[in-house]
């Protein structure tokens, strides 16, 4: 076990192979894990998650030895993390951290609020490894697309007029409902209603979803030739391809269709459905593996439950730009007490200072090199992660650039408690 100084502890961490990966070098999941732990890379396979925290589906490693986890280490040593988390979620490290690298789309999916995942893992903990809830929020490295929660009652007004197929799933009358529907009406009505639209689209049988995805994909291409399709139509198309008579290429239809560039954020209530398509992130969410499929994907699918948890609630996401805390750091905070990311991006020659706080964090270099300090130097270079203690002041210095990002508790909670 190495003990970097003063409340650093270096960690070697994880990664995840999942289909939906880059593939090896042009993966930024596989340039740091390789960094972090000297492992090759296989050229050929995808590279999708970094994992940094303590869940069981993928722990984190104190020091350079494989003896012993972040999980195990924290219960050993409850202290580091502070009395207010220690009170909150006892020695249960609250978050989980990742690094994404998306070449093709996630399936569509939500996270269970925490009353639903505990009946889940209850029932079927084969598939639903803990009871947590897993908001989340991801951070954009590069240019990420993601389709994330309903359109507005109006948009969907638009796509019933001009989507014949969306229509012969869900039948004249439901289509004249929405139609009529304004947003003066109870905001029940309009939940119910979506909600049985979008269930007919998500249980419709594999034989319909096949013939209308057919005619749906041959008028786009043969109106593309006279008109320009809308991001959302050339969207389609593509998720076609690579998903071709899925159903969720359907529902996407239904979901906003989001284009974070790289510094900005979008984060994910409980029962809120999402799909990421594209680009590379920094994410970070309560510390759970619960994901309920339904669509967009070759895994186990619960249709039923999804449809049946889902808020239904309607129009574009926010999108989180950061909050400036000094002149080389940004802080994205969401409505969440689990946790909170800070990016720092460190120009030659120049100082920060990460100022003690009352719970514990995880940092990861993202590029660059240059040095940690707290009672002394540590030198520092991309793909390293270090657990830093409650209450640590660190001074970061670099003389050839650094970027990196910190995840903690959310300091909302910190404020609460003083």
């Amino acid at each position: 076990m190495e003990e970097v100084n003063g409340g650093l502890i270096k960690l070697i961490c994880c990664v995840k192979k999942s289909d939906w990966g880059r593939i090896g070098q042009e993966s930024t999941v596989a340039r740091l894990y390789y960094r972090n732990t000297g492992i090759n890379i296989d050229q050929n396979q995808p590279y999708a998650e970094f994992w940094m925290g303590t869940h069981e589906s993928g722990p984190s490693y104190v020091g350079d030895t494989e003896n012993l986890t972040l999980k195990e280490w924290i219960e050993r040593n409850p202290s580091v993390l502070g009395e207010t988390v220690l009170n909150k979620w006892g020695t249960d490290f609250p978050f989980l951290f990742k690094v994404l690298s998306v070449a093709k789309p996630l399936s569509i999916q939500a996270h269970p609020d925490k009353d639903l995942a505990t009946s889940l893992h209850k029932e079927q903990p084969s598939a639903y490894k803990d009871d947590n809830h897993k908001p989340e929020m991801a951070l954009a490295l590069t240019q990420f697309e993601a389709l994330c929660g309903f359109v507005s009652l109006e948009e969907l007004k638009v796509i019933v007029r001009t989507t014949p197929e969306i229509v012969e799933v869900v039948g004249n009358s439901k289509a004249e409902q929405v139609l009529i529907l304004n947003d003066d009406e109870g905001k029940e009505e309009i939940r119910l209603l979506l909600q049985s639209v979008f269930t007919d689209i998500m249980t419709v049988c594999k034989d319909v979803t096949a013939e209308v995805l057919a005619k749906l994909i041959s008028r786009l291409n043969f109106e593309g030739q006279a008109r320009h399709l809308t991001e959302k139509e050339q969207l389609i198309l593509q998720l076609e391809k690579q998903y071709p008579a899925d159903v969720g290429v359907l529902a996407a239809y239904l979901l906003n269709y989001v284009k974070l560039n790289p510094g900005e954020a979008l984060y994910l209530g409980s029962n809120e459905p999402h799909a990421y398509l594209y680009g590379e992130s920094v994410e970070c969410m309560a510390n759970s593996d619960n994901v309920i499929r339904a669509g967009l994907t070759p895994k186990q699918r619960d249709v039923k439950i999804l449809c049946s948890m889902l808020t239904y609630k309607q129009g574009f996401p926010d999108i989180l730009k950061g909050t400036v805390v000094n002149p080389y750091t940004k802080r994205y905070l969401p409505p969440f007490d689990e946790f909170e990311v800070d990016r720092c991006i460190l120009p030659q020659n120049s100082t920060t200072v990460f100022a003690s706080i009352p719970g514990p964090s995880i940092f990861l270099v993202v590029e660059g090199e240059g040095t940690m300090t707290t009672s002394s130097n540590k030198v520092v270079a991309e793909g390293d992660v270090l657990f830093a203690s409650a209450n640590t002041s660190i001074t970061v210095a670099t003389m050839s650039g650094l970027h990196l990002c910190r995840a903690g508790v959310s300091s909302r909670l910190f404020e609460l408690h003083k």
